[in-house]
């Protein structure tokens, strides 16, 4: 979802075509009420047999159970929400919840519904314009910086429209147990890209609560015990390169920017045990870091000049010392967690200060390869960076903050977006965006791996994003 949406978006390797084949077609009784909604195969639906269901773990009960799960956080990540919060957008980067929870359900509709059943008939004609994030293909989307603008429909409407979308898109899971795999992988398809736009709702929350002089919270967030961080007395995690593999490897859901697989070659190289900490970024500031010219890159030096910044997004200086603004409002800064809501041109600028430099994305993934999945992440309740303390040599690699890397967000070799307008999902972003790498707090754990690419442009500070240091050995 880029440009038009800032969070990194993708398709699965295996390419999906708007138009369905000709046995995939289903029949359904879907009134535009969503009522009464029952379905059956016109022609067996395509099925490419137990290999391929072995392979992949799909089966429409999966695909049924991870559905429910995941559309269900989306309504409690908005529990907390006042009926005015739904439509904030404090700037054109970000989307009010409400957009988001109408957009992802727009895109079961419109991925699913639309090309798979046969003679479908929309919810509302209108919400494939209003709720259309950037697929040209489809038709023209409403203006983006104008989607706080949407009082209609109202919550209760997009609630609505949801419940019955919901039961449409079960009713086709449970109306054959041989859905072919296109429509399982393109419902799949669509609940990563719902995680994305649960990360994307709370991020976008949390600036437009900030610009607010009331400075609101979400809800009172865990609170992290206090804990002391024990420095390794080597800092540093060596790696020896070589020729290595980069990217998915086929096997569970990726997304296409993360394929193909291939080689490259990495010079030996070193990563920091952990990622930046606030105080770390205290003593870049108390060293002159904003107004030493020679540490930036001419790029990120004309945007401090131009918006004056001297400290992190969120952070201000108080009688008492440094505070920052986070979902449970605005609390003390704690020196040794992990400092996050960083620009890429804020982390390159720190990494040159501290005489080091940012990993590239593939010498982070070839580190990452061989570590489990397991970190602060949204069902931790924190919603904030905590403090790095691992018996593992790499602390905090998944979760907590993603971690800016080096490399420009383009496409591997090999790379070709899928046809139709399904394509649109990534490759069309692969320019001037880097890649950050790991997961957030407010990531749901089940969506992150070791191969998975976020990008956003170098400006861009208003996700949970931070840095990890490398160099070369």
């Amino acid at each position: 979802m880029k440009t038009q949406e800032p969070f990194v978006d993708g398709i699965i390797a295996e390419p999906l075509h708007r138009e369905p084949l000709d046995n995939e077609l289903l029949d359904i009784d879907a009134r535009v009420n969503g009522n009464s909604v029952t379905a059956k195969p016109i022609a067996p639906a395509v099925d490419d047999g137990d290999s391929y269901t072995a392979a992949t773990g799909l089966t429409p009960a999966t695909i049924a159970a991870q559905f429910q799960r995941v559309r269900a956080n989306s309504i409690a990540l908005c529990e907390p929400l006042e009926l005015e919060d739904y439509g904030l957008q404090a700037m054109a980067s970000t989307s009010p919840p409400k957009w988001h929870l109408a957009h992802t359900t727009w895109f079961f509709e419109t991925f699913v519904l639309v090309p798979y059943i046969h003679n479908y008939q929309r919810w509302h004609p209108a919400f494939e314009h209003l709720f259309n994030s950037y697929y040209n293909g489809i038709g023209t989307p409403f203006s983006r910086p104008q989607r706080g603008l949407l009082s209609r429909p109202s919550v209760s409407e997009v609630m609505e429209y949801r419940r019955a979308i919901d039961e449409r898109i079960l009713t086709l899971l449970e109306s054959s147990q041989t859905l072919g795999r296109n429509i399982l992988e393109t419902i799949e398809l669509g609940l990563h890209h719902e995680q994305q736009h649960q990360e994307l709702l709370l991020t976008d929350l949390k600036y437009s609560f900030h610009v607010n002089p009331l400075q609101p919270a979400y809800r009172a967030s865990r609170r992290p015990a206090e804990v002391t961080q024990a420095e390794p007395e080597d800092p540093w995690v060596a790696f020896e390169g070589g020729v290595v593999e980069v990217g998915a490897e086929g096997q569970g859901f990726c997304f296409d920017n993360e394929t193909p697989r291939h080689r490259q070659y990495l010079e030996p190289f070193c990563l920091a045990w952990r990622p930046v900490s606030n105080s770390d970024v205290l003593a870049f500031m108390a060293d002159g870091g904003y107004q030493r010219p020679e540490l930036w890159l001419a790029d990120g030096w004309d945007l401090v000049q131009r918006e004056r910044l001297t400290a992190p997004l969120y952070w201000q200086r108080s009688d008492n010392g440094w505070r920052h603004f986070t979902l449970a409002g605005q609390v003390p800064l704690v020196a040794n967690q992990t400092a996050c809501h960083l620009s890429y041109y804020e982390a390159d600028a720190y990494a040159r200060w501290a005489w080091a430099r940012l990993p590239t994305e593939a010498e982070w993934e070839h580190a990452a390869k061989s570590q489990v999945v397991a970190g602060n992440f949204i069902d931790t309740g924190q919603c904030h960076p905590d403090v790095a303390v691992s018996s593992s040599p790499l602390a905090q690699l998944f979760g907590d903050v993603w971690e800016w890397t080096s490399s420009s967000y383009s496409p591997y070799p090999g790379y070709a977006p899928a046809a139709g307008a399904i394509g649109e999902y990534n490759g069309k972003f692969m320019c001037n965006q880097m890649v950050l790498r790991g997961g957030s707090c407010v990531s749901d754990r089940a969506h992150i791996r070791a191969t998975y690419r976020n990008f956003f442009y170098p400006a861009d500070r208003w996700q949970f994003s931070g840095l990890r240091l490398a160099r070369s050995r």
